[in-house]
């Protein structure tokens, strides 16, 4: 047993026991699927934080020699599934995380030496676990590999957190030649391949196509983009988060509409685990996931000269979804030459979702959007966006006393600085930018467009989780009347969709005049 090669299952134990650990062990009955197959090599690319990390404690403590984990695996959900113990500690494991090396190289200023370190240190840990095998001085990881096949025919699981460190920073060129060495030496080596049961590395981004796929082509991707069979195992699912908000008394759709939004296919929803944990702990909405990082890296791609990027920021801030390209990005900083990719590579970041059935991203939950509005704040490009969103209060507040006149004039000036001049009198341009004036909104209300209730669907419903403020009913009509939009919610009875809401509703009717450029609005208010 060492530190990296066949390690201990304290790191798996230690997370097992805080407060709240949630049982992702069924990850591994998707693992055993794969063992000695042609598809055993596996990739693992999902935003920071979303706990990538506790996943990979866990499946080197499932399959590492180095322990005795079957009583704890056995009380786990994969230890329900029949024959959870097939390869259960049967495996050696190498176990490296590859941030933790690369930040220690730095602090001792070894940065160019970092992959000899590694090699070296696992060197004398293959000499202790396996003395009766000589190896020589200088030898590689892969050919110990191969060493220890050959003369025992024990095979290996290679698990290595943050693959992606060395290539997503500046690392010196003599760093990076070194480590393509070292993956092209364990990976592409058909030698060694019968050798390695179970390859599982994880990252921020993709496998990197014009540095690093040819060293790594044998690896199957599970991204943001395309998440398979693994799209429930990385990060909280919705049911899960609602048994902790159960357990914690915490408002479960409050709690989603902060950090929900992640859809991985038609069926599985997934939430940012550190968010949920803090939220939930301390029954505190906030932006927990952003606190842990900057801003910056959303800043330096939305701000970036792209052809429509600065429209699609501020369709996105509103609530809408944008078309995008997901197909053409490589998976490197340099490869972000346009609005696609970067966009791309925030969906990678977890700053967007995408959805692939209409090709399209958005910003997924509450927490983002309010990162999003940091990431323009202060930026001359976004300064009058700004300005709208501070004025949203009130805007809000003219809406709720009832000051029709307040509300047209406010909407006159959200119109003109959302939209073009080319896209002025396009209805979906209207909707975001009414959408984009009631920002402010989102910190008393749940926001919900295009809402199916009576007979249609209600163009923008605000639902509050405060107490004492009324809901709102919003239609919109382009070329009549305010009052047509007043008749049409209460004709097809709209606020069927508030039944169970006690409260007091307004209807608000906002109708855009082309030829004018004018808004008007009329307010009802309805117990």
């Amino acid at each position: 047993m060492g530190l990296y090669l066949n390690p201990n299952a304290e790191a798996f134990l230690e997370d097992k026991n805080t407060e709240i650990y949630v049982d992702k062990s069924l990850v591994i009955e998707e693992l055993n699927k794969l063992v000695s197959s042609r598809n055993d090599f596996v990739c693992m690319s999902r935003p920071r934080r979303f706990g990538k990390s506790m996943a990979g404690n866990m499946i080197s403590a499932y399959y590492s020699k180095g322990c005795d984990t079957r009583d704890v695996f056995a009380k786990m959900k994969f230890g329900q599934v029949p024959g959870f113990d097939k390869n259960l500690n049967k495996f050696n494991v190498i176990k490296l995380d590859l941030n933790g090396w690369y930040q220690n190289a730095i602090i001792e200023g070894k940065v160019d030496v970092l992959m000899k370190e590694i090699s070296n240190t696992l060197l004398k840990e293959f000499r202790k676990e396996f003395p009766e095998i000589e190896f020589e001085d200088g030898s590689s990881i892969a050919t110990n590999i191969l060493n220890v096949y050959s003369q025992t025919n024990e095979k290996f699981v290679i698990i290595i957190d943050e693959y992606d460190v060395l290539v997503r920073e500046q690392v010196p060129d003599t760093l990076f030649q070194s480590y393509l060495s070292f993956l092209n030496g364990l990976f592409k080596d058909t030698t060694l391949r019968p050798a390695i049961a179970l390859a599982y590395i994880t990252g921020i981004i993709p496998i990197v196509r014009d540095k690093i796929q040819s060293k790594l082509n044998e690896f199957w991707e599970y991204t943001m983009l395309t998440p398979r069979q693994f799209a429930g195992h990385i990060g909280f699912t919705e049911e899960e988060v609602k048994v902790l908000c159960d357990k914690y008394g915490v408002d479960y759709a409050e709690c989603l509409r902060w950090y929900d939004g992640y859809r991985m296919n038609d069926t599985v929803s997934i939430c940012n685990p550190l968010s949920i944990v803090q939220a939930v702990m301390y029954n505190e909405f906030d932006s927990h996931w952003s606190a842990t990082g900057s801003f910056e890296a959303l800043k330096d791609y939305i701000m970036m000269d792209f052809a429509g990027i600065k429209q699609d920021v501020i369709s996105m801030i509103a609530g809408e979804s944008v078309p995008v390209n997901v197909t053409k990005f490589q998976n490197t900083l340099q490869s972000i030459t346009n609005k696609d990719n970067a966009f791309t590579y925030l969906i990678h970041l977890g700053y967007l979702c995408y959805n692939a059935k209409d090709q399209t991203c958005h910003i997924p939950n509450e927490e983002v959007r309010r990162e999003w509005v940091n990431a323009i704040d202060d930026e001359d490009n976004y300064s009058s966006i700004m300005s709208l969103i501070t004025a949203s209060k009130k805007l809000l507040d003219a809406t709720v006393n009832g000051d029709e006149a307040a509300v047209a004039k406010a909407l006159d000036a959200a119109h003109t600085e959302v939209t073009s001049p080319l896209t002025y009198n396009d209805e979906h341009c209207f909707q975001s930018a009414i959408c984009l004036a009631y920002f402010y909104a989102n910190t008393r209300y749940t926001l919900v467009k295009e809402l199916p209730t009576g007979k249609g669907y209600a163009d923008l419903v605000l639902i509050p989780y405060l107490p004492n403020i009324p809901a709102l009913v919003i239609e919109l009509k382009h070329n009549k009347t305010a009052e047509s939009a007043i008749d049409q919610i209460k004709a097809k009875n709209y606020c069927q969709a508030l039944n169970q809401y006690k409260g007091d509703v307004l209807f608000v009717g906002i109708n855009y005049d082309e030829k004018t450029k004018k808004h008007t609005c009329k307010i009802e208010k309805v117990d």
